[in-house]
């Protein structure tokens, strides 16, 4: 695998542990159809197995329910909590990116220096594409079902801050965290969390949810049409959620739903699934806390 400058160094395999789940896996057709429904609505075929039984994916570290915390909760609460990047109008503003810059942010859509944006460290696994407007940095997911990733590092304790824009009510789409090794089959799903853009379901698949596993407190999107802002930060074990400034999802990861364990670093990713309708995402910043 390559980074955008170099090559990416191997990694030593590492079993993933946790628990199994009876999650139903549908086929991806079904799902490309949108005739699955939840809590079996899918992402792909079962998990590829080797010969020697074990999975596809690796990953240095493995996190289970409270067993790996790397900072305080004074700091997530101090960092992740209001702060510059949350400005409650559903977009973020010009200043707010100079503050996000000013305060450690690394902008993971470049800029040239002429001003034109690129997607240069990152790649895409899956059916589909996204395409990026160079002139307003804007990506719009097209097919699917698919994952967009950020190759260039891995993270672990980190806050993400980025827009996102939907075409209708029943839009489907999402921010994965932790994606455990760059994935090479659909098997990554079931090892990262991903934080769901739907505001046409409800409980643990509506907007600002860890899809299938723990709902939002309330459905704070502004809806389609218009740009809404995720502050996500995910330390430990421990993920909190804003949309739009308002605190929707406060949560101590454990194997739940379609995820069967899920490690301590990896990738962040944006998630194209549908054929038909599209999602816009802009001014994707990230804050190691690492």
């Amino acid at each position: 695998m390559r980074h955008w400058w170099g090559t990416i160094p191997p990694r030593l395999p590492t079993p993933f542990v946790g628990s199994s789940t009876s999650w139903d896996r549908t086929t991806r057709a079904a799902c490309e159809r949108r005739s699955c429904s939840p809590p079996t609505c899918c992402f792909g075929p079962p998990a590829y197995q080797r010969s020697d039984g074990g999975r596809t994916m690796n990953s240095r570290r493995v996190v289970q329910s409270g067993a790996f915390i790397t900072l305080a909760t004074a700091i997530v609460l101090g960092l992740a909590s209001g702060g510059a990047a949350s400005t409650g109008t559903g977009s973020t503003t010009s200043s707010t990116v100079q503050n996000l810059e000013s305060e450690g942010y690394e902008r993971v859509l470049r800029q040239r220096r002429n001003g034109t944006f690129t997607k240069a460290g990152w790649n895409h696994y899956g059916p589909g594409y996204f395409e990026l407007d160079e002139q307003t940095g804007v990506l719009t997911s097209h097919g699917g079902m698919g994952l967009l990733w950020y190759s260039v590092r891995e993270y672990g304790d980190f806050i993400l801050e980025l827009d996102f824009m939907t075409e209708v009510e029943n839009a489907n789409a999402g921010v994965f965290l932790r994606v455990p090794g760059p994935p090479s089959s659909d098997d990554y799903i079931y090892h990262s969390w991903e934080i769901q853009i739907d505001d046409a379901s409800q409980g643990i698949h509506q907007t600002g949810a860890v899809y299938d596993a723990e709902a939002p407190t309330t459905l704070a999107s502004k809806g389609p049409g218009t740009w809404n802002h995720f502050t996500i930060s995910f330390v430990g074990d421990h993920i909190t959620v804003e949309l739009n400034g308002e605190p929707v999802l406060d949560w101590h990861a454990v194997p739940r739903g379609k995820v069967e364990d899920f490690a301590a670093l990896g990738y962040i990713g944006l998630k194209n699934h549908d054929r038909d309708v599209k999602t816009m995402f802009r001014n994707i910043f990230i804050k190691s806390l690492d």
